[in-house]
């Protein structure tokens, strides 16, 4: 409805401007079609309907030009107010230029960050271990399939069952699975870090070049991004957790086992110091 409005409003301001500007010849046109229009005879004397017309033609003309022309120079003067208000108030260009700028020297902060976390951190000297530590700093979650193979190729495979006791294949089958879960979950993070780093890259690219209404919309996304952020940090936390869980059980256990050895270690002493019978 508001729209419809401004564009009558709008029409309106084009009328009556192109009829002030062309009075005189509105007023030669009336004129002719007054003169040519069919008419009883006059007589000789000059017809005293020229000067009504023109009467009314001017005065049609300061209607137009002194009511008309007063509203629409008022509604006019309304929305320069308006239009200067949003200018200086609401989107100020000066603030929105510095908020630009400012994004602009962030992303080079970001580059350098970016940078720094790309400096190579490889450790490893031998080949199977040098393996293992590729597969873990790959940042590309296709490899972990290659996580377990690689892992066991450094530390060792899982005891048979003549080789160990039940209790302690179970308790090594545990601690490498806690193991391997932390090392993948690790190569997870890493991809998901990269790939949020592009995202925060898109960020700030359109947030340096968007227009002032499209701000919000930018904002909520990077609000969404935020949250997944917060999302995958609890995750890696939860990963530690479970990995120092998994620590505790295994010392717990190796309490319980020793408790056990020992009371069967008792058990067979008694059973030695006693006298045969």
């Amino acid at each position: 409805m508001r729209d419809l409005l401004e564009k009558a409003k709008q029409r309106l301001k084009a009328a009556v401007r192109w009829v002030w500007r062309r009075r005189l010849r509105v007023a030669v046109l009336a004129l002719v079609l007054v003169m040519i229009a069919p008419r009883p005879a006059q007589s000789q004397f000059l017809d005293p309907c020229c000067a009504i017309l023109e009467a009314g033609l001017s005065t049609i003309a300061s209607t137009l030009s002194g009511v008309i022309g007063g509203g629409l120079n008022s509604i006019l003067s309304v929305d320069k107010t308006i239009q200067n208000f949003e200018q200086s108030v609401v989107w100020p260009e000066q603030l929105i230029s510095e908020a630009k700028a400012l994004v602009g020297s962030l992303q080079g902060v970001f580059n350098q960050i970016e940078s720094v976390m790309n400096v190579p951190v490889n450790s490893a000297t031998l080949p199977t271990s040098q393996q293992l530590e590729q597969n873990l700093l790959s940042q590309d979650a296709s490899q972990i399939p290659n996580t377990a193979a690689n892992y066991t190729a450094v530390y060792g495979p899982l005891p048979s069952a003549t080789q160990a006791s039940p209790q302690s294949r179970n308790l090594m089958d545990m601690a490498d699975a806690v193991a391997q879960d932390a090392m993948k979950r690790s190569i997870e993070i890493d991809n998901l870090a990269d790939l949020e780093l592009q995202a925060a890259d898109q960020l700030n690219h359109s947030i340096e070049t968007a227009a002032p209404g499209s701000a919000p919309i930018i904002e909520a996304q990077a609000d969404a991004w935020l949250v997944r952020a917060n999302a995958y940090t609890q995750a890696a936390t939860a990963d530690l957790m479970r990995v120092r869980a998994a620590a505790l059980a295994d010392r717990s256990a190796d309490l319980k086992l020793g408790a056990a050895n020992t009371a069967g270690f008792d058990q067979k002493i008694q059973n030695m110091l006693q006298p045969k019978q």
